[in-house]
Formats: structure tokens, C-alpha cells, sequence
């Protein structure tokens, strides 16, 4: 297992910066994640890791090594690509092999790691069948054991569940951390599919426009983003626009159009009474009630339109002007009615208070 360092690394394509001075740590057999939309840089820094891309500036760091400058097949690293990328005209174990005979390794170790890696990955009954035999789900786990299988410094992954469906790429995420774990090598994931992350890293960096927004696990990043772009980014929430009215210990009081808000502030945040703010509430964060309860982290409306989802329920909370977004689990929608007088409140705690 090894640890990485990038340093302040920034690369250019022409007139676009794919990376800017962007800095991180992955601890040694950390499962981490580089998450982001599309084009904010997350590709070019796995990229740079892999030794595909030289940095304009900055450096990588594997343990104390500089690799920076150094080729791809002197880092040991695999990676993996969306699309597999498995020899068509191989069988799985001819696939899993080929990394280990490009080492030039003898064939009665190449046999035994092959057929071991095989094992962990759940295909040893299939390693003389071609890719093309093989499903989807099939195929993702052979391209995963031959990452594996050359025992890499690191392992690269490169949106590796983007072509399965949706069931299959759920079970697929417990696989994949199953397996790293086992073979306790320091993983770096992109994606762009909040759920997979939150579910699998054990940390992960939000990126956007070639910048690192924050960095942290997936239970941090949810419920305390320190920005407006992190909690858009990482599930569904409501904003709500005020000001602060009053400071306190540990938390702020806030002034909105739909009443008073007492919230917490991330950490590195310093406001002032006065300060302009965006409130952020996660809509499974709501307690939905038929009254009219005011004051505090309490809001007086009417229900809207409903969405049944199964699990779930989303509904429309409407106060005034303004809509608000609210799940409700394990639903039983036929017993709220439309436009009933209801409550909307909050705990502190699910408050989050950002500036502007």
C-alpha cells in the first residue's frame, strides 16, 4: 500500500486548465473517490496519476517517489477503463494473464495468481470463456482482476460501472470495495454518480472547473458542505436565502422570507451578524405535520403536488411564494391531501448555513 501526494498540480489543454493547482492526499489502502460533473478535471488528474498526462506544474508523489515525470509502465499502477477494454479473441484467464507475461513472470506463478485472483473476484468457473460470452457485470469483474492481478502500487478507476444497469452497478459497488479492501491497495475512483460515492469511498474530493471544492468522507460532505456548489452537487436540497440576526456558541440565527432559521456553520466559515447567507435543508430532513405550528425551524404552507416513488415520497411544500422540496419514507400519501394546512420543521442540526 502506498500513500499519494499531489502538489499543487495544474495541467492545460490549449486555452482550457483541466487543473488548477489542485492538491490532495490519498492515505495508503484508501478507497478514494473523485467526484464531479463532467469536465471539471476529475479524468485528467486520474490521468496524471496514471502517467498518461506530464503536468504543466505541480508534482505526484507515491510514498516519499516523485513519479511526475516518470512513464506509465514504471509506476505500477492499473487502471481501469468504462469500457473494459478485454481482448475479444482471449479467454478470461488468457486476459487476466497478460499484464503477469508482459512482466515476463514464470507461468507456474502466473497460473496460481491468476486462478487466485480468479477466486476473489467470483470468476474462476468462467476463465476459458471469451469476453464475449460473458455479461456485462461478468466482464466489468475479469477487467477488475486483471488490474488486480499484477499487484499495482495503486488502482486507477476510471468510471468502471457507467455501462451496467442500475441494479447490477449496486451490487457491483459492494464488490468493488469488497475486493480493494481484500487486496488492500490504495484505490482512486472517478464518477460522476453521487450515490456510488457516497456508498463506497471512504473519502472523496468534490472537483469543479479543474479545483478541488472540498475533501472529506461521505458522511461530512452530505450533511455539512462548505459551499453552495458542494450541497447542489451531492444530493437534493433546498436553499433559502436570509441574513444573520444573532450569533451563538455553535450556532447562527438566520432572518429568511419563511421565518427564522437557527443553523449550524461549516468549519474554516466565520460570519457576522448581518452577513448575507444561503441556507441549505435536505428535503428527507423536513418533519411534515397537520398544524400550524410557527416560531423557530418552523414553517406554515400547503401540500402541492406529490411524487409517489416506491420507497418514497416527494412532495411539494408550498409557503407563500416559495417551494420547498420534502421526502417523506415509507409513504402513505393518501393520507395527506393536497392544499391541507401543514407545518414543515427542522432540527438545528439539519440546518446547514453557508455565505453567500
Amino acid at each position: 500500500m502506498i500513500s499519494i501526494k499531489i502538489k499543487s498540480v495544474s495541467k492545460a489543454f490549449g486555452a482550457v486548465k483541466a487543473l488548477d493547482s489542485v492538491s490532495l492526499e490519498v492515505n495508503p489502502g484508501e478507497l478514494f473517490f473523485l467526484l464531479g460533473p463532467s469536465g471539471c478535471g476529475k479524468t485528467t488528474l486520474l490521468r496524471s496519476l496514471a502517467g498518461f498526462y506530464v503536468p504543466d506544474q505541480g508534482e505526484i508523489y507515491f510514498d516519499s517517489e516523485n513519479v511526475t515525470s516518470k512513464p506509465p509502465h514504471k509506476r505500477n499502477t492499473a487502471m481501469m477503463f468504462q469500457s473494459y477494454a478485454l481482448w475479444p479473441h482471449m479467454t478470461v484467464a488468457q486476459n487476466v494473464a497478460f499484464g503477469l507475461e508482459e512482466r515476463h513472470i514464470d507461468k507456474a506463478s502466473i497460473k496460481s495468481r491468476v486462478t487466485e485472483t480468479l477466486v476473489s473476484v467470483r470468476m474462476e468457473r468462467y476463465a476459458e470463456r471469451l469476453p464475449s460470452e460473458l455479461s456485462g457485470g461478468q466482464q466489468q469483474r475479469v477487467a477488475l482482476a486483471r488490474a488486480l492481478v499484477i499487484k499495482p502500487k495503486c488502482l486507477l478507476l476510471d468510471e468502471p460501472l457507467s455501462n451496467l444497469d442500475a441494479q447490477l452497478r449496486s451490487e457491483m459497488r459492494a464488490e468493488i470495495r469488497r475486493v480493494t479492501k481484500e487486496f488492500q491497495v490504495t484505490t482512486v475512483y472517478v464518477t460522476h454518480d453521487q450515490k456510488e460515492a457516497l456508498s463506497v469511498a471512504d473519502r472523496l474530493a468534490i472537483m469543479d472547473s479543474g479545483r478541488v471544492l472540498q475533501v472529506g468522507t461521505p458522511n461530512q460532505m452530505y450533511r455539512r458542505p462548505v459551499n453552495s456548489q458542494v450541497a447542489r452537487f451531492i444530493g437534493d436540497t433546498n436553499f433559502i436565502k436570509g441574513k444573520v440576526t444573532e450569533l451563538k456558541a455553535k450556532t447562527v440565527v438566520v432572518d429568511t422570507e419563511l421565518g427564522a432559521f437557527e443553523g449550524v456553520v461549516p468549519e474554516l466559515q466565520r460570519l457576522q451578524v448581518g452577513a448575507r447567507v444561503i441556507i441549505s435543508i435536505r428535503p428527507e430532513a423536513w418533519i411534515l405535520k397537520q398544524t400550524s405550528n410557527s416560531g423557530i425551524n418552523h414553517v406554515a404552507g400547503k401540500l402541492g403536488q406529490s411524487l409517489y416513488l416506491g420507497e418514497l415520497a416527494q412532495h411539494e411544500f408550498i409557503s407563500g411564494d416559495t417551494k420547498l422540496k420534502l421526502f417523506e419514507f415509507n409513504p402513505k400519501t393518501e393520507q395527506l391531501s393536497s392544499g391541507s394546512e401543514f407545518s414543515a420543521s427542522v432540527q438545528v442540526e439539519d440546518v446547514v448555513v453557508l455565505a453567500e
